[in-house]
């Protein structure tokens, strides 16, 4: 398989992992509606999954307990993004109306990572790789594709992200009220302010997308696995997509993108 030959640029979604209650059943699952293969891992990474699509690294899943005195995590997927210094990032990210959830920590060799909070609530990761990069496989079907900023504040979102990250955002082109994420000219995300069809005590927060195949099949096998459909399939300018949850709860969005060429 081809390696890795460069970090992902500072700023840019480079992975994504889920806190469940059940580890177990939560790798089962996706294991069964993306084709991942995973199983909890060594005690001295705290049983940490890192499931792999085609033998690359694809999502993490954790187990959600409680650790060093705090709460378990809630059952969510987390964006992390890169930086080249999670320390100076961190810093950053205080400086610009940011709050540091979890500090600055080493994960063995593979790299430095913090939790932190934009100054509308999103909850987001910071990875500075080292022996780790993150995803090794993306854009893909059973992969990750995008992520998706949905805030209470689109211009103080916006304002953060570019000061604490050097990401530029602008209204995306065909769609109302979205706007492209890039680092240096390069599509990285999305971002829409909190949909009127969210439940009104939704706090702000990034949202998962993995491209399938074929949304409506996938629809059906997660459902029929235990999960839900927030929002059925529908058409949109970048594809057919659906907002689901897992049987735990946790939400991601599937889309079956359209080719580029057709916008």
């Amino acid at each position: 398989m081809p390696e890795v030959t460069s970090p992902y640029q500072a700023g840019t979604p480079c992975w994504v992992d889920l806190a469940a209650p059940d580890q177990q059943a939560a790798i089962d699952f996706y294991s069964a509606v993306f084709g991942w293969a995973g199983e909890v891992g060594p005690a001295e990474t705290g049983g940490y999954a890192v499931c792999t699509l085609n033998g690359k690294p694809v999502a993490g899943i954790m187990a959600a307990v409680p650790m060093g005195g705090q709460p378990a995590p809630p059952t969510v997927w987390t964006s992390y993004l890169a930086a080249a210094d999670a320390g100076a990032t961190s810093q950053a990210v205080s400086q610009a109306g940011g709050t540091l959830l979890m500090p600055v920590t080493d994960v063995m060799s593979l790299g430095r990572m913090c939790i932190a909070a934009d100054p509308t609530g999103a909850v987001f990761g910071i990875w500075q790789p080292m022996d780790f990069p993150g995803a090794g496989i993306v854009n893909e079907s059973g992969a990750l594709i995008w992520n998706e900023l949905n805030t209470t504040e689109p211009s103080a979102a916006a304002a953060f992200y570019k000061a604490a990250f050097g990401i530029e955002s602008a209204p995306m082109e065909g769609a109302e009220h979205y706007y492209g994420l890039t680092v240096n000219d390069r599509p990285v995300g999305g971002m829409q302010p909190m949909s009127e069809q969210m439940p009104a005590d939704t706090p702000s927060h990034w949202l998962v997308y993995f491209a399938v195949a074929d949304t409506d099949a996938t629809v059906e096998k997660i459902t029929s696995a235990g999960g839900a459909a927030l929002q059925q399939p529908f058409d949109m300018v970048a594809g057919r997509m659906a907002v689901v949850t897992d049987p735990q709860g946790a939400t991601f969005a599937v889309i079956n993108p359209k080719p580029m060429d057709q916008g």
